[in-house]
């Protein structure tokens, strides 16, 4: 006879013979088997910030509209470059001409008034200190809107380890405490599968730009680093 039973995320499948199949490989069981699902999240300090900045001009003609679009965009991208951004964190994310109107109120029309053309970049600053200092020279440099920060860890290999030790130690607590409550005495490992993640506490946040001259104030809280498993587990007498 086979059965299942369901425990906070467990599944105990009972049978004469169970079948785990992982990486295109059978494997034969026994024994009952426990399909857990476990995640460990570790934070820690971001040291790099993400954040897309632009430039929207307005123009009788498309041509003049984006020529003038590309004087101030290439301003923009030069004092990124000035403040000391390695040409290869800097990339363009969107170039986009549009019609113009405005709405005539007394013939309740749309009238043709020129054309818009927009120029997103997005740039990768690794001295997190500086980002108020940096997003306050690009708008004196002319860009005309900002989005982000988004925080990240640039090396967070050790992290995952730590968070993947701490997953698989929870996970065989769990199996076991599972395993002791249906009579054996151990567990052994049959599949394992693993996902990743990453989770800020620092919202993305949209900054319009003003004439202000005081540098915007940057929180750049803690990252999480998130190890997620999936592990088959054969109980062992």
């Amino acid at each position: 006879m086979k059965y299942s039973i369901l425990l906070a995320g467990a599944a105990l499948a009972f049978a004469p013979m169970n079948i785990a199949q992982a990486a295109n490989v059978e494997i034969v069981t026994q024994n009952p088997v426990i399909e857990l699902s476990v995640s460990e999240q570790v934070d820690s300090a971001p040291d790099t910030a993400t954040f897309s900045t632009g430039v929207e001009t307005r123009a009788p003609t498309a041509t003049q509209a984006l020529r003038d679009n590309s004087v101030q965009a290439r301003a923009v991208i030069d004092r990124l470059k000035s403040l000391g951004i390695a040409e290869k964190d800097i990339q363009t994310t969107g170039i986009n001409l549009r019609a113009d109107y405005d709405y005539d109120q007394e013939s309740r029309q749309n009238r043709f008034v020129g054309y818009v053309v927009s120029n997103q970049v997005s740039a990768t600053v690794n001295e997190i200190s500086r980002l108020g200092q940096i997003l306050d020279a690009i708008v004196s440099s002319g860009a005309t809107n900002l989005n982000g920060p988004s925080f990240s860890i640039s090396d967070d290999s050790k992290l995952k380890d730590v968070a993947r030790e701490r997953a698989l130690a929870n996970a065989k607590s769990r199996a076991m405490s599972y395993a002791r409550a249906e009579g054996y005495s151990g567990v052994r490992v049959l599949s394992i599968s693993e996902g990743m993640s990453h989770q800020s506490d620092a919202p993305m946040m949209r900054m319009e730009a003003s004439a202000s001259n005081s540098a915007p104030p940057v929180a750049p809280g803690q990252v999480g680093t998130v190890v997620s498993l999936n592990i088959t587990y054969e109980m062992t007498r």
